[in-house]
């Protein structure tokens, strides 16, 4: 069984994830770390990493930026795995991160759900047909009104996806209401929206001469986010030192003939899937029969002419 320690663990993700491990019978957390040492769980809750001496095989960090220097700090002189889900991270954190990578394993992703990192692969598809017609792109993410940092990291990371495919030639466009000019062909415009309680949505949009498309993802609960964090917690203990992400738990732990096609075949378009897949979700139930079928018709097919 998999020990591991949940860094930020009193906070809304720590308990979700404390939640779901505990009916995992693979995982077990055998201590949190927070600054709030209110013990809401079977296992101790200690104010710093440095305070704890319980033996674990990989830390879950649900924290925040400020929290996570220390973090790097630790994991990188234990040798110890490390799931890092925090956001909002600086330029300088982030080159920290990749220093942290060459000691122990670390898993940094901006989303932890499966939707978003196959979104991820589906937009640099788009972008690379999309933006070479004229498409403008803009990104829009909204969040409950307790998120403190904007944009989300979710939001950068499909920034990132577009722009790489894109040979890095474009630059994000946070705020338009310093400067009164027209749009730059190479901007791509990231805006957030907070309120209410909104768990998370993003909306990439590729507008051009007549005609909009959007790519659409909503979370309707955090356990998406959880369920994912615990399934690369299960994944990267024991791992060597080096950088991971989401796709290289897909491929391991997912759906074992699917999520491995998705992420391992750079012949697959998934925009062979867009008529069946968007007539499936604006279905009516006689469309809905007739779009599944359509849908894991071609799926099917273009899994037995690969190799997966």
């Amino acid at each position: 069984m998999v020990r591991a320690i949940m860094h930020g663990c009193n906070g809304a993700m720590g308990q979700v994830i404390s939640g779901i491990a505990a009916k995992d019978e693979e995982i077990s957390i055998v201590a949190g770390i927070d600054m709030r040492t209110e013990q809401k769980n079977d296992y101790p809750v200690f104010a710093s990493l440095n305070e704890c001496k319980v033996e674990a095989d990989v830390v879950i960090d649900f924290s925040n930026a400020a929290a996570v220097d220390e973090l790097l700090d630790w994991c990188a002189e234990k040798k110890m795995p490390v799931v890092l889900c925090t956001t909002g991270l600086s330029e300088v954190q982030l080159a920290k991160v990749e220093e942290t990578a060459e000691k122990t394993a670390v898993l940094r992703s901006a989303n932890m759900s499966l939707g978003i990192n196959m979104l991820l692969k589906l937009l640099k598809e788009a972008a690379q047909i999309l933006a070479p017609a004229g498409f403008d792109i803009e990104i829009l993410e909204k969040h409950h009104n307790q998120k403190v940092d904007a944009p989300s990291g979710t939001a950068i990371a499909l920034a990132d996806s577009i722009n790489e495919a894109m040979g890095n030639t474009y630059h994000y466009k946070y705020d338009r209401s310093a400067t009164r000019e027209k749009r730059d062909a190479k901007e791509i415009g990231i805006q957030a929206i907070r309120g209410g309680t909104i768990v998370g949505e993003h909306d990439v949009i590729f507008a051009g001469q007549d005609e909009v498309i959007t790519f659409n993802h909503t979370a309707y609960s955090k356990a998406i986010f959880a369920k994912g964090a615990v399934q690369a917690a299960k994944f990267l203990a024991g791992k060597p030192e080096g950088w991971y992400d989401m796709a290289d738990v897909i491929g391991e732990n997912g759906t074992p003939t699917v999520s491995k096609f998705i992420h391992s075949q750079p012949g697959f378009s998934f925009l062979e899937l867009f008529p069946p897949l968007c007539l499936w979700m604006k279905a009516s139930e006689n469309q809905f029969v007739k779009a599944s079928v359509s849908f894991f018709y071609i799926l099917c097919k273009k899994m037995t002419s690969c190799a997966v």
